[in-house]
């Protein structure tokens, strides 16, 4: 296993992994800092969209269009754009609101409502937590990979704008087990446990993606990681960042990622 592939691997750890820090800001501090969430949300959103549309898609382009001219290559990198927003969108419509890990909630949340500790609510709620979580963190984990196998600087920033809506996504996770066990520890840990579905993505690409990886194949799938970080940047992480919102707080953090993310893609050249 060559260097990118175990960098690529430790990226993807890092970014799920980040949710056990959710789990900690909801049980070890007493108020939601929004203004941080929206800025560091708008922040995550800014440096996907920049580098998806920038980065990504143009690789995607040219990956393709080499092997299969300019036209044919155009129209497939299109399709494969798409289709990597269909099969995020797909994902969303099928998991049940109330179980989405997206879904925005507050520190404040976990003492707002008494634990209801009932033997068949918790099974209920423990298997559509764990489903939701796994089914909404894979694609992540898969764009993560992808994107450091090809360009080890892109998937470290990938890795850091996973990471940081990750963190809320912890809250969001950790607040509704609380609310099913009653136990802190319980939510901390399954909280801190759902971020493996990053890396199990990262696995299934290594496994199933990398022995067909052909230049049409890397086009196709990276314009689909393309596909798939602007549907989430746009449906999921905005949207969080401005429910958090105060201001315009989120739309400084977004064009504070794009000026980031455009600074070091000219400096790593």
């Amino acid at each position: 296993m060559d260097g990118n592939v175990l960098l690529a691997f430790g990226l993807t750890l890092f970014a799920g992994l980040a949710t056990g820090v959710g789990s900690l800001i909801a049980f070890f501090t007493s108020r939601t800092n929004t203004k941080f969430l929206s800025i560091a949300l708008g922040f995550s959103a800014g440096v996907m969209i920049y580098v998806s549309l920038v980065e990504i898609f143009v690789k995607a382009k040219d990956a393709l269009t080499n092997a299969l001219g300019t036209t044919n290559g155009y129209w497939m990198t299109i399709v494969g754009f798409f289709g990597g927003m269909l099969f995020i969108a797909l994902i969303d419509k099928f998991i049940p609101k109330s179980t989405n890990p997206h879904e925005v909630k507050l520190v404040e949340d976990v003492n707002a409502v008494k634990p209801q500790v009932n033997e068949e609510h918790l099974m209920k709620m423990g298997v559509f937590t764990a489903l939701a979580i796994g089914i909404h963190n894979f694609p992540e984990g898969i764009a993560t990979f992808m994107s450091a196998i090809n360009d080890p600087n892109v998937g470290i920033a990938i890795a850091i704008a996973v990471a940081i809506h990750n963190i809320p996504e912890g809250i969001a996770v950790s607040v509704p087990i609380f609310f099913a066990t009653g136990n802190r520890k319980k939510a901390f840990k399954l909280s801190f446990l759902s971020g493996l579905a990053e890396p199990v993505g990262a696995l299934v690409a290594y496994l199933l993606l990398m022995p067909f990886l052909t230049d049409v194949m890397f086009g196709i799938i990276f314009a689909g990681v393309a596909g798939i970080m602007v549907f989430i940047s746009l449906d999921e992480l905005l949207p969080a960042a401005q429910r958090y919102d105060e201001t315009h707080l989120s739309m400084y953090g977004l064009v504070g990622g794009m000026a980031v993310m455009a600074i070091s893609l000219v400096l790593l050249m």
